[in-house]
Formats: structure tokens, sequence, C-alpha cells
């Protein structure tokens, strides 16, 4: 379709709402971006991400609500990563992985959300060509490199609890380093071939993205020509993340669970399985929508798009909130961090 009959065919939808002269502002804006459509540029120099723009009542709603999860996302993962860098008692592996966590959704929460939050709250949906990469290459680091620190936080809790005479010995500083360098760095190497595969395509002007933000098998979606290569190559490379890393989590909590069973003490048995629920929570959080929205149809795109939403708002705030209210050492921390500010006051 013609960026003019998109746009004609918008006036015609959006022509009885109460959002006229928002729609009105992102028509305009679709019409002056048509004159780039008989070039047959590599990259377009600008994107309209259509976003929510199909339910214009619900912009303002969503507006309040990314808000607010953005700030409390942004002031839970920071906490996170403080209080395990003050606190001593928790430089474990597992909160050093934990901070890997925090930052990570911090990452994905400051790529994708302020983006967002323009688009929602005023006409202009439009987003720089570089602005569009910076999305793409980052959301794309940041999804690889978390599913392969789940699995490395997995392979973690299996090692605490089915071998806990080598954990020490195993689990020191220096291969903790080495695990949350090699899960950023696949991710990174994983991202860097996928988007730099993707920016070449030509898309011979069409620059309206069907999303609220700019991702990789989108931006295929919108070339103009075979993109074959592009999409075994993007399969080819989420095999590693998004099949054999969950396979090998589910594999180390299967271990766990039967390590866990034979244990004598009933509290040591609830220990194990409150401290493995907290990751097996953000797991499911994790790969259920990236794996409902991969396995959808290309014309399912409105539950896909409110699926990806979900994810990218909860996914990052839920994680501080779930190893906090969940997890005694960090409460224990926390009261020991204020105790010790009423002492100094007093």
């Amino acid at each position: 379709m013609r960026l003019s009959d998109l746009a004609k065919s918008m006036s015609d939808a959006h022509s009885n709402s109460a959002a006229t002269s928002d729609s009105a502002c992102l028509i305009l804006t679709i019409q002056i971006l048509d004159t780039m459509e008989g070039e047959n540029m590599s990259f377009p120099s600008m994107f309209v991400l259509l976003g929510f723009s199909d339910y214009p009542w619900l912009e303002r709603p969503l507006f309040g609500v990314v808000l607010a999860f953005y700030i409390l996302t942004m002031v839970g993962n920071i906490f996170i990563i403080l209080l395990t860098i003050v606190d001593l008692r928790l430089h474990t592996p597992m909160y050093f992985f934990l901070d890997n966590l925090s930052l990570q959704d911090l990452c994905i929460a400051t790529t994708i959300l302020p983006q967002l939050l323009a688009n929602l709250w005023g006409p202009k949906k439009t987003i720089a060509s570089w602005g569009c990469i910076t999305q793409a290459y980052f959301f794309h680091w940041i999804g690889c490199t978390e599913c392969v620190l789940l699995t490395v936080m997995a392979f973690d809790r299996y090692l605490a609890i089915c071998r806990p005479l080598q954990y020490t010995l195993t689990m020191h500083p220096q291969v903790c380093m080495q695990l949350a360098v090699s899960a950023w760095c696949s991710g990174l190497a994983n991202s860097l071939l996928q988007g730099t595969l993707t920016i070449q395509l030509h898309h011979c002007g069409h620059h309206i993205l069907d999303h609220f933000f700019c991702e990789l098998p989108v931006l295929i979606k919108l070339a103009c020509e075979d993109t074959t290569v592009n999409d075994l190559t993007l399969v080819a490379g989420a095999i590693p993340f998004v099949l054999l890393a969950p396979l090998l989590v589910l594999i180390s909590y299967t271990f766990i669970a039967r390590a866990v069973l034979k244990l004598p003490s009933a509290e040591g048995r609830r220990k194990a399985f409150s401290t493995c629920s907290s990751h097996m929570v953000v797991v499911i959080m994790y790969y259920g929508p990236s794996i409902y929205v991969y396995l959808q149809p290309p014309a399912n795109s409105t539950q896909a798009k409110f699926t990806s939403f979900l994810y990218c708002l909860i996914t990052p705030l839920l994680n501080p909130l779930i190893y906090t209210l969940r997890n005694k050492d960090v409460n224990r921390a926390l009261k020991r961090l204020l105790q010790s500010e009423k002492g100094d006051k007093s």
C-alpha cells in the first residue's frame, strides 16, 4: 500500500474520532514522508511508529501507566544494584548475576519507554533513523543477553543445591565475571550480525512500522527486496538463545527439583524452593511473552504488539519486586541498611 493511500484510509477511520487533531497531524507527517517513497534508499531517514494510533482514546491513559511503570522500574532496579553493592553479605554469585539482570532491565526501559512516552503524548509518531537503529540494536542485544544470563543463573542454582561442596570452588569471582562477560558479548555479537544485515536492506521509501518501537523482525518485513537470507539468519541466530537456553534452564531445574525433594529437612526444602521459585517466575515471564510473540502469524500484529508492550513494561518492573519481596536475604539487607541510617542520625 502506498503511503498516500494509507494516509487517506487513516483519515477516513479517524474522521469521527475525538482525537481528530492528533490523527490529522499523524496523517500530515505520513504525507510529508511520502515524498521519499520513490527513492531507493537502503535505510529511510525517518520512520513512523503507528504504535497504538488505532486506539486514540487509549493513548493518554497508557501514557500515565507507562510513565508510572518507567519511574518504578528505574527506582526498583537501581535500588537492587545499590543495595547489593553496599551490603557485603550480598556479594555472592547469585546477587552478582541479579545485578546484571537489573542492569539489563534498566537498558530495556531506557531504550524503549522514553520514545513510547513521546509517541503516546503527542501527535508526532516519528523516530529518526539513528534512533530506530539504536533501538533495534540495543533491544536485540539485551534480549539475547538476558537469555544467556537466565541460563547462567539456573546453572548457579544447580551448583548451589546439587553440588554444594563444589560451589565455592567453581563459582569464584573470576568465573562469575567470565560468565557475565560471555553473556553480554554473545548477545552483542548476535545483535551486530542481525542488525547490520537488516540495515543494509532496501526499503524503497517504506517507513511505516506497525509497532511502538523498532524491532529487527519488523524492519525486515518492511524491506522491498528478498529477505530470505535475513529470515534464515535471524532464525539460526535465535536457536541458541530461544531454544537451547530455555532447554538448559529446564534441565537445570529438573535436577534441582530432584535434589530438593531428597532433602531430609522440610525447612531446607522450603528455603530451596523459595529461592529457585523467584528465578523460575522471572524465566517464565521472560520466555513466555517472547515465545508467544514470535509464534504469532504475521497478520496478528495487534496481539503481538500488546504482548510486546506487556513484556517491555511489566517484566523490567517485576524482576526487582520478585527478588525483594520473596527474598529474605534482600529484606534483611534492607533492614540492616535502614537500621544503620537510624543509628547514624541518632
